[in-house]
């Protein structure tokens, strides 16, 4: 097909040579021309669609990684889900780790090492699962986590449910925790949502480099589209050092996190009507 295809274009017949060309295309080869002439290039196989995707940003520590994807793997078993791993580490360790574990359920995305925020929102548009459960790699669940966060996302006017919520005290500049069930926002240690409520929001605020507040700003995106967010008591989860944090010193901690909050209250910081009363 390919040199027919190179024969009808020899010939000027550029319109039956595109015909050729969609044929290849349908069946999962792409078609290079050059000046040498033209070769195929086998294209990606989109994964199928899924419920759920699982996803995790890998910044490094593997050792974590093979914790949560074991746990995840192991107590999710007849789920129809997928496991996501975007790997921002830059790092060959993890990425061999990544690599080695990669199959039909199991999905590596490797990028150039990108901000929190730009990291999370390539995942989301790499994910296959109608609902996101956006997990930090220092959890371990001891149980299923998904199937009670997907009920929780059947109620009528929730948009957002995790394992972990926060409340203002009548006003955004402080929050705390909160067990629910209603809060102002949730915690990003696991938090699940719908994948196309998220994109339509725009995802995560691409300027939070840093996690700190990046997970409070995305929840008030979902909640100033009239949705709830929800605390799940009880879910099986395990919190472990969280590495992002524990590797910075006290002053550069500080810094980047009050950074984030001034950018969060400069687009939230009137809007005390999100805040449950």
């Amino acid at each position: 097909m390919l040199e027919e295809r190179s024969r009808l274009r020899r010939l000027r017949d550029f319109t039956a040579a595109d015909t050729l060309r969609d044929q290849l295309r349908e069946g999962g080869w792409e078609v290079v021309d050059s000046a040498e002439g033209s070769s195929l290039q086998a294209t990606a196989v989109p994964p199928r669609p899924r419920q759920v995707t699982l996803l995790t940003v890998l910044h490094g520590w593997p050792e974590d990684a093979e914790r949560w994807l074991g746990s995840i793997l192991r107590h999710h078993a007849g789920l129809d889900f997928e496991a996501l791993l975007v790997d921002n580490s830059g790092d060959p360790r993890v990425a061999e780790w990544a690599a080695e574990r990669s199959g039909e359920q199991v999905r590596v995305l490797t990028l150039e090492p990108a901000g929190f925020g730009a990291a999370v929102n390539a995942g989301l548009k790499a994910a296959a699962g109608e609902v996101v459960i956006l997990f930090d790699p220092g959890v371990e669940a001891e149980g299923d986590l998904a199937r009670p966060l997907l009920r929780a996302l059947e109620r009528p006017g929730v948009g957002i449910a995790a394992a972990f919520g926060l409340r203002g005290v009548g006003t955004v500049k402080h929050f705390h925790e909160h067990p629910g069930p209603e809060v102002d926002a949730v915690e990003g240690y696991c938090m699940a949502f719908r994948r196309a409520q998220a994109l339509e929001v725009g995802g995560f605020d691409e300027r939070f480099r840093f996690y700190r507040i990046a997970d409070i700003e995305f929840s008030f995106r979902l909640r100033s589209r009239g949705l709830q967010a929800v605390v799940v008591a009880g879910l099986p989860i395990r919190r472990h050092a969280h590495r992002l944090w524990e590797e910075k010193g006290e002053e550069e901690r500080e810094r980047l996190s009050r950074k984030n909050f001034y950018r969060f209250l400069d687009k939230w910081g009137k809007r005390t009507d999100l805040l449950v009363h």
